[in-house]
């Protein structure tokens, strides 16, 4: 009979696991920590477990540039692939100067498990490149992205390891990359990457997908506690990409929007924030909200401890913390960022009774539009807005009430019960398809 994994202290001696304490600040660890209560509850055999925990191939790769100035500098890019199983691996490309394998290793992961929350044919991978793009001229960022996908070129393929956007990189750079990969294929492929420009393969909806995912969980999450968008208060935190358009979009859906943020810091208004006028500001001010007059200013710490219905962390990892995760007075938390919220403040929100929509769900909405983008290249074939909006709320709402209904099923968290549908999903393909030897 196959061993179940079991989380003692023989068990994380035989995997080398670190020691009970978790380092907050390695998104690895972070990461297992919630794996490993899912694989617990799952009885998860002790060699899948070993599998699933292990990415399949980790790349690192030397990028030498030559800066406008001639100087040459080398960079260093990596590209982790962590699960294959249930099809060819994706994820995006993240430029920046913390960038480190143990980050990418966990962001690698959680794309496997996002995938497979939502439905979507493809494992998980991730790829960085150690540097910092705001010091560096357009040209020099070509030359980067352009050297790191010939360096990884028998990685990338659009039936092996397909790219996309993160942070610090945009449709332009995936125009490169495309570029880039097809001038070696000697032949134009523009399914070998997503998030690209509707002119050369993109989908419509696409750069709104993320927030429009995080909306529909949010309304799905009310539906089940019997709250009525009309009626429903909101913060979010966070005002880039994501953030702003789940503000949007929550907003003409009838929610009451008091409070964004964004790096300068907070701004309420009891009576909602106009997010259109925000958008327009921070649009006019070098994409910052700094000195909008449209709501009093409060800090990003005031803003997570506001008594709203709605919490949306759509910034940074770790923002809800044991320090203060007492102080969230919300009902729901839909995390639009990844890994806004610790292991140990997982405890007590759910100790509080307070609803926790998953980052790999509430954030699933970019790889869903991502995959349908990949299936529109593929066919030569592409949807109207409308259409790709339909299909991804459809998608979304099925994945929310699924994880919903699992969490009930073994008494668990949110996060917990789309670990467990994740898990299972993967480690099942896993055995179907048998360990070549």
């Amino acid at each position: 009979m196959p061993t179940p994994f079991k989380r003692d202290v023989k068990t994380r001696a035989l995997y080398q696991e670190p020691a009970p304490h978790i380092d907050k600040d390695n998104p690895f660890q972070s990461m297992m920590e919630r794996f490993d209560v899912a694989a617990e509850l799952l009885e998860l055999d002790t060699g899948l477990y070993d599998v699933l925990r292990s990415p399949s191939r980790i790349h690192i790769t030397s990028i030498p540039v030559v800066m406008d100035d001639g100087r040459l500098r080398v960079f260093e890019g990596y590209r982790v692939i962590h699960s294959e199983v249930l099809g060819p691996s994706k994820g995006g490309i993240r430029f920046a100067p913390d960038v480190h394998v143990d980050e990418v290793k966990a962001l690698a992961a959680w794309m496997t498990w996002k995938c497979a929350v939502v439905g979507v044919p493809f494992g998980g991978a991730k790829g960085g490149v150690t540097c910092d793009p705001s010091t560096m001229s357009a040209g020099e960022v070509e030359r980067l992205t352009r050297r790191y996908t010939a360096n990884l070129i028998d990685v990338f393929g659009p039936d092996k390891d397909i790219p996309a956007p993160d942070m610090n990189t945009n449709e332009q750079v995936m125009a490169w990359l495309l570029d880039t990969y097809s001038m070696h294929a000697r032949r134009t492929e523009t399914a070998v990457v997503t998030g690209k420009p509707l002119l050369i393969g993109g989908s419509e909806g696409r750069r709104e997908a993320t927030g429009r995912g995080v909306m529909t969980t949010t309304l799905a999450a009310m539906e089940r506690l019997g709250m009525r968008a009309s009626q429903a208060t909101v913060a979010v935190q966070g005002f880039g990409n994501v953030g702003s358009v789940a503000a949007k979009l929550l907003r003409e859906q009838g929610c009451k929007v008091v409070a964004v943020s964004d790096v300068s810091g907070g701004y309420y208004n009891a009576d909602g924030i106009d997010i259109d006028a925000a958008a327009a500001y921070a649009a006019e001010h070098d994409r910052s909200l700094a000195g909008f007059d449209g709501a009093e200013p409060l800090t990003n710490e005031e803003l997570l401890a506001l008594d709203v219905d709605v919490l949306a962390p759509c910034a940074k990892e770790n923002q809800i913390t044991a320090e203060n995760a007492g102080d969230v007075k919300a009902k729901i938390v839909a995390e639009g960022a990844n890994g806004p919220t610790t292991p140990e403040a997982d405890a007590i929100l759910n100790e509080n009774g307070v609803l926790v929509i998953p980052d790999i769900l509430a954030n699933a909405g970019g790889v869903t539009v991502s995959y349908f983008e990949w299936v529109q290249d593929r066919q030569g074939y592409f949807w109207s807005a409308d259409r790709v909006n339909r299909r991804l709320d459809r998608m979304m709402r099925g994945a929310f009430n699924r994880v919903y209904d699992a969490a009930e099923t073994y008494d668990t968290s949110m996060r917990i019960g789309a670990y467990v549908i994740a898990i299972e999903k993967v480690a099942g393909a896993l055995k179907m398809r048998g360990i070549y030897a």
